[in-house]
């Protein structure tokens, strides 16, 4: 066997990992499903403009869904997973954290640092085959994303106008100076 045939041999034995069509096709199908979910919650957040967008959700997703992937192709029960999701969910608190401590006033930065934890695990489902599960939950992201801010701002809007409406009562009340109450009454 010549130098070439054994370059040859060892390149194909380093794909080995993805042995059949289907395989492959199982493969592509869960790490496409997890960086497009990613991707959709991630373009919402930069069109809000936080700090963590689209490509940092993408990566997150499909960097979850691959630490699923290879240890199923590697022949892991999913009872050993489990330090593997475990191992997944404390690293993804730390860009979490990032992402409070770079938001730093008034609690900013919790919201982005939620919605990089929901990616991870969005991520991880499609990872291990539960697209549904992983499409349903992007579903309930966007929505708690996009209808909680709708729903805050018309709670904030409403505690305004009523504050507004106490300083009008407050500036009526107050008598002018040299002015009684009795005065004014009449």
């Amino acid at each position: 066997m010549d130098t070439w045939q054994k370059v040859w041999l060892t390149i194909q034995a380093e794909f080995s990992d993805v042995n059949d069509v289907e395989q492959f096709t199982q493969m592509a199908v869960r790490l496409s499903m997890a960086a497009l979910l990613a991707g959709l919650i991630g373009y919402q957040r930069e069109a809000k403009r936080k700090s963590a967008g689209l490509r940092t959700h993408i990566l997150v997703g499909l960097g979850s869904a691959l630490f699923v992937v290879i240890p199923f192709q590697a022949g892991v029960y999913i009872d050993d997973l489990s330090r593997v999701l475990q191992g997944l969910v404390a690293g993804i608190g730390f860009l979490g954290a990032g992402a409070i401590i770079k938001g730093n006033e008034n609690n900013r930065g919790l919201t982005t640092a939620a919605s990089i934890w929901l990616t991870a695990a969005i991520g991880a489902s499609s990872g291990m085959g539960r697209e549904g599960t992983a499409v349903f939950g992007t579903l309930l992201t966007l929505v708690v994303l996009c209808l909680a801010r709708k729903v805050t701002e018309i709670k904030d809007n409403s505690a305004n106008t009523e504050q507004i409406d106490l300083e009008v009562q407050e500036k009526k009340s107050i008598p002018k100076v040299g002015e009684s109450k009795i005065a004014r009454a009449s």
